[in-house]
């Protein structure tokens, strides 16, 4: 599949490596409603592509996302005074719905793997939007800050769900509170990074990690096992997370994917996994179901 052509970010794949990388450096990457439909229409075509088997967000020029785009000055975040087709895009079933948490979401459902190459500044919701990545990993330029309360606001894209689960209440609660920006360090020290690099070596780090899933696990398999962490942070009870490893492996196990993979390492060869993400993924969650917004 052709990746489509955007307005705000970039779409590439190469040897099964899909790279969206947000486009506008001339803003520092600010955040507006045409890059939020276009980030969920990327992952949208990540997901049906069976050709992609991880996917890599980063940021174009010296910045990751510099947050909300502040054009529309003291009315930025007032959705009264935003035009029609802006109102329309954030609305679902006549509710008004915030535009971050509309991207968090559809990437808490990738079917694909996510790494997030921090690249430079990220603030607002350029962090926000990288807590529903599975890796975060940044360059030693990078910035982070949630700077929600410092602009009169609040915590959006559903970070208030995420972040504690990534650095704990303490933490997420002093970063919100405060609103400061911190450095790469910091981010790594408490766990919001996986690891830090210099600038031009952070890209190949990312793809050097996007590799090793690539080559060597089953793309159902990762699919599975992204959906069985995320959704069974959530989970009231470990027996959810037993019921769904337990019809996973019922169903992975009597699959090609499955027969290839032993053989594969019996006969010290890579894997050749036949199965596709689009055609035979198995439904491990008949228990779960997404609220909806009300």
């Amino acid at each position: 599949m052709t990746p489509p052509t955007f307005e705000t970010i970039k779409l590439e794949v190469e040897d099964a490596i899909a790279t969206l990388t947000l486009n506008r450096p001339e803003r520092l990457n600010a955040f507006n409603t045409t890059m939020m439909k276009e980030m969920i229409a990327a992952f949208d075509h990540t997901d049906a592509d069976d050709s992609v088997k991880v996917v890599i967000v980063t940021g174009a020029g010296r910045g990751f996302c510099a947050g909300a785009d502040l054009a529309a000055g003291g009315s930025t975040f007032d959705y009264d005074k935003r035009d029609e087709e802006d109102r329309m895009a954030r609305q679902q079933d006549g509710v008004h719905r915030d535009g971050g948490g509309l991207v968090t979401l559809r990437i808490f459902d990738s079917l694909k793997p996510v790494i997030c190459a921090v690249n430079g500044p990220a603030v607002g919701i350029g962090v926000t939007m990288q807590l529903a990545m599975d890796i975060r990993m940044a360059s030693t330029e990078a910035r982070f800050g949630f700077v929600f309360a410092r602009r009169g606001i609040n915590p959006e894209a559903a970070s208030s769900w995420f972040l504690p689960r990534l650095v704990g209440v303490q933490t997420a609660l002093e970063w919100c509170y405060t609103g400061r920006v911190f450095p790469a360090q910091e981010a790594l020290d408490k766990g919001l990074v996986r690891s830090l690099h210099a600038p031009d070596e952070l890209l190949p780090a990312a793809r050097a990690l996007a590799r090793e899933m690539a080559d060597n696990c089953a793309p159902v398999s990762l699919a599975v096992t992204r959906q069985l962490i995320w959704r069974n942070l959530g989970a009231e009870h470990p027996m959810r997370a037993h019921q769904a490893d337990s019809r996973g492996i019922q169903s992975r196990g009597a699959s090609a994917d499955a027969r290839e993979g032993v053989t594969s390492f019996l006969e010290k060869r890579p894997p050749a996994f036949p199965n596709k993400v689009s055609s035979d993924l198995p439904d491990l969650w008949p228990h779960w179901k997404a609220p909806s917004f009300s």
